[in-house]
């Protein structure tokens, strides 16, 4: 008996960090003692590494056992290092060679008979370990994790199922048995729900010309007016016109759903944008993340990459509409809490749809609103200044008469067309953005939006005026200048004329009606 060495890993956030698990198998006391900062499910791995191992035909050892779990001052929280103890237990026993649990990392839950069970965040567990690890790098992880671990290329995972399973193949030295080929087939790539076309609105043409500029350049949308005019509509749809993730960006996107559990089991690879659309009556911890003990993304990180939709905006209570602040400025948002700081991806396009005001009558159409002027002023006021003002696009919707719903219908496009034409955008932004870390024109810092990627004078002329009579915040120019690039891009310009600076402004300042 000795001590036995391995590694396994911990997610502090969306990050995979290295921990190597020692197991110590000496003289003293029977018993078995676990250090390493571990919160309350960690310290449970005790009973649960015993009762497999026993129900697995291996004997316990009548010793005193430590496990030690370093970095000590590393906070470790969840059952994912069950495995990698239960292998350096047997190893420190004499009944796994050392030198076989070295180098693999091990992650999974046991259960009371040994079966070898899902966690949540394999895929950045497998990130940080190919990050971390030096040359060849061997992951065990659950066999129901497989399909998820196989997004990672450089790495080779070998999926098990029971603890004795894994136990027999170290104690024999062959090489990891071969994968099923289900297990490690290339997972399906999710598509738009084809229900959802955008042609399914009609008599809204300003606001489906603003949902395909938004999609083209990432930008963010206000949608007001009353009920039945197709607010919620337009918002299910946006997602159908934006393109599928590129590599990056699904794996970072699908790490986060990882952590979060929300990893569908027959499509492991998020391909496609996200969707999220909180209720009204969502805390400011399920928007932006939080948790006592462990630390959870929250809707901001699930619609990272994709699109976060606040229907009924003014309903959110105004601290938690507020909390977007943040995250809508840096693309990112961090969680602090006693035991430390964990931080979020989130990129995402916000999408705000809002009646005029609590009865939501439409004064235009002769009905008549029971609200004062003060109760409809305290009800939009619930959406602050500064979080408008960072919202690129703003867009008054109006219920359309019969004579408007035909005669709109001959204009209307599907969502693959108009998905085309917001791809060649796109494509046109990252040719002029290669050398970048940026993919859209919403993602262009300020600093160099006024340099590098300054439009004309003649065209910077209604902004600057707007700007001097106060109508337009420096933010908001930069947002405006922002939207003209992606006009230009639709219109298959090289820099934004006058044309689409006025359409920018008049987008931003709502009066496009």
């Amino acid at each position: 008996m000795a001590v036995a060495r391995t590694r396994s890993v911990a997610v502090i956030g969306v990050t995979g960090r290295t921990v190597e698990v020692e197991a110590d198998v000496g003289s003293g006391l029977a018993g078995i003692h676990l250090i390493g900062l571990p919160d309350t499910a960690l310290s449970e791995a005790r009973d649960r590494v015993r009762s497999a191992m026993v129900n697995s035909s291996y004997p316990w050892p009548d010793a005193r056992i430590i496990v030690s779990l370093f970095p000590a001052s590393l906070p470790k929280r969840g059952s994912q290092f069950d495995l990698a103890i239960a292998v350096a237990i047997l190893s420190a026993a004499g009944v796994i060679p050392a030198e076989r649990i070295v180098e693999p990392f091990f992650l999974g839950e046991l259960g009371l008979d040994g079966r070898i069970r899902p966690v949540r965040g394999v895929l950045p567990s497998i990130l940080g370990a190919a990050k971390h690890g030096h040359g060849d790098v061997t992951v065990v992880v659950p066999s129901g994790n497989s399909a998820e671990a196989a997004l990672v290329p450089s790495v080779k995972v070998v999926p098990v199922s029971h603890l004795r399973q894994l136990v027999e193949w170290l104690r024999k030295g062959e090489e990891a048995p071969e994968p099923r080929a289900e297990e490690f087939a290339e997972p399906p790539r999710s598509a738009a729900d084809p229900t959802l076309d955008l042609a399914d609105v009609v008599g809204q043409p300003v606001a489906r010309r603003a949902l395909e500029v938004c999609a083209a350049g990432g930008h963010n949308l206000w949608m007001l007016g009353p009920p039945g005019t197709g607010k919620t509509m337009l918002a299910e749809r946006l997602p159908t016109l934006l393109p599928d993730l590129e590599l990056d960006h699904a794996l970072e996107v699908t790490a986060i759903h990882s952590v979060a559990g929300a990893l569908p089991a027959n499509a492991p690879m998020v391909s496609r944008p996200p969707f999220v659309a909180p209720h009204h009556t969502a805390t400011t911890a399920a928007i932006v993340g939080g948790g006592s003990s462990v630390v959870r993304p929250g809707a901001v990180s699930l619609a990272h990459r994709g699109v976060l939709f606040l229907d009924e905006a003014p309903e959110f209570p105004r601290h938690v509409l507020d909390s977007l602040r943040q995250p809508l400025e840096s693309g990112r948002v961090t969680v602090s809490r006693s035991a430390g700081s964990v931080t979020f991806p989130a990129r995402f396009v916000l999408v705000l749809a809002a009646n005029p005001c609590p009865c939501a009558q439409a004064e235009d159409k002769g009905e008549t609103c029971t609200c004062t002027p003060t109760i409809r002023r305290r009800y939009l006021g619930r959406l602050s200044g500064p979080l408008l003002d960072r919202i690129d696009m703003k867009v008054t919707v109006v219920r359309s008469s019969r004579r408007e719903l035909l005669a709109d219908r001959q204009f209307v496009e599907s969502s693959k067309t108009v998905a085309e034409r917001v791809l060649a955008a796109r494509e046109r932004a990252a040719k002029r953005l290669t050398g970048t870390p940026w993919r859209t024109n919403a993602e262009i810092p300020a600093s160099l939006l006024h340099s590098d990627y300054r439009p004309s004078e003649d065209a910077m002329k209604p902004m600057t005026s707007c700007l001097d009579s106060g109508t337009l915040t420096a933010r908001g120019l930069d947002r405006v200048v922002r939207v003209a690039w992606t006009l230009a891009d639709l219109a298959d310009k090289d820099t934004p004329g006058q044309d689409e600076t006025n359409a920018a402004l008049s987008f931003w300042l709502g009066i496009n009606s």
